[in-house]
């Protein structure tokens, strides 16, 4: 996929985020903003699947199981949070679901007092998923 499609969905992503945080403010569970973050992304026209199984492998044997919040077009990975501040961690978090899918754009989005988003790009050469 092209960068100019990235470029293309991820401001169709962020523009869903702020018309949730918009209507619905601050405040609310996690929950509640992927919820509505997915009608938004939807109305928007865009393919959007929540809590997306990926399996970590290790010598080809499944050691672990997480779940994306949010994938979009099967080419973004979206991870959320609603808290005061976004730490390393979280980065940390979204860089290794984009590693174990062999998908290269993720962001995180944080529903706090005004959205923040971050993007991450992992070059998928070599996932450490099938």
């Amino acid at each position: 996929m092209s960068k100019c499609i990235h470029k293309e969905l991820t401001e169709k992503i962020i523009k869903s985020a702020y018309q949730v945080h918009n209507e619905l403010g601050a405040g609310f569970l996690e929950k509640v903003y992927k919820k509505a973050l997915l009608i938004a992304l939807r109305e928007n026209g865009l393919k959007a699947e929540e809590e997306v199984q990926i399996k970590i492998n290790f010598h080809n044997q499944c050691v672990g199981e997480y779940f994306a919040d949010i994938l979009v077009e099967n080419s973004i990975i979206l991870e959320l949070k609603a808290i005061d501040c976004l730490i390393d961690i979280h980065e940390i978090i979204l860089k290794n679901y984009l590693k174990a899918t062999g998908i290269e754009i993720g962001l995180l989005i944080n529903f706090g007092e005004s959205v923040e988003v971050k993007r991450k790009f992992v070059s998928n050469s070599n996932s450490i998923s099938s």
